[in-house]
């Protein structure tokens, strides 16, 4: 009896992990949706320099900084990466923070999988910005993927730019399905659906629209192939 004890005062010693682990493993909401707020910043970063060599090349007629294939090529990655890795990524690491505290939730519903929606966004926009040093160059029919240049002047890169379209569809709607279980199930005793914070109210009907609409998008850029 006394090994038993002395094995289980010895688990709650170990504590959380540290360095890098922690962050790796965690499931914790709130470290979750720092590493959210961090990546964006950090895509916001990059997608501004992206826009700083866009103006630069449009400051004055008839100067030419980079060449025309380039500059198409930043205008479609600055896009994708403000809306998809600055913007979108920014909401969710905000709802990763207030969306438990709000509800009375001790963590969101599904806790590794919020890790795991997390990861997937770092190995998606490694893969998109691989993409600018392939042959060819990087995506370059702009951030709307309009036909007929996404169809017939797309690079063949194309290909590796619909993988990592298709990493970012899933992150999100993984990160959906987890607040409309958490939304749903791990609302604090007495709080109903109508006395919930407007803030939940919103990403609660943003978490439907994104599973509605990440299929959709998916299969929209798959004909692209």
């Amino acid at each position: 009896m006394s090994a038993v004890a002395d094995t289980h005062a010895q688990d709650h010693h170990h504590g959380p992990a540290k360095g890098f682990s922690r962050w790796l493993l965690t499931t914790n909401h709130k470290d979750i949706g720092t590493m959210y707020l961090i990546f964006s910043f950090a895509m916001f970063l990059l997608g501004g320099s992206m826009a700083m060599v866009i103006r630069a090349e449009l400051f004055q007629p008839g100067l030419q900084i980079v060449q025309p294939e380039f500059f198409n090529q930043m205008t479609t990655m600055h896009g994708l990466i403000m809306v998809f890795g600055a913007v979108m990524p920014a909401f969710v690491g905000l709802a990763n923070w207030m969306l438990p505290l709000m509800i009375g939730a001790p963590d969101m519903a599904l806790p590794r999988m919020n890790n795991w929606s997390f990861w997937l966004l770092p190995c998606a926009f490694l893969i998109l910005v691989s993409t600018l040093f392939m042959e060819g160059g990087g995506p370059n029919f702009g951030w709307t993927f309009y036909a007929p240049l996404s169809t017939t002047y797309g690079p063949p890169s194309t290909t590796f730019f619909i993988f990592a379209v298709h990493i970012m569809g899933i992150s999100s709607i993984m990160g959906a399905i987890n607040v409309i279980a958490t939304i749903l199930n791990l609302r604090a005793p007495g709080m109903t659906l109508m006395k919930m914070p407007l803030f939940v109210w919103t990403w609660l009907i943003t978490a439907f629209l994104l599973i509605a609409v990440m299929p959709v998008l998916a299969g929209v850029v798959t004909m692209m192939l």
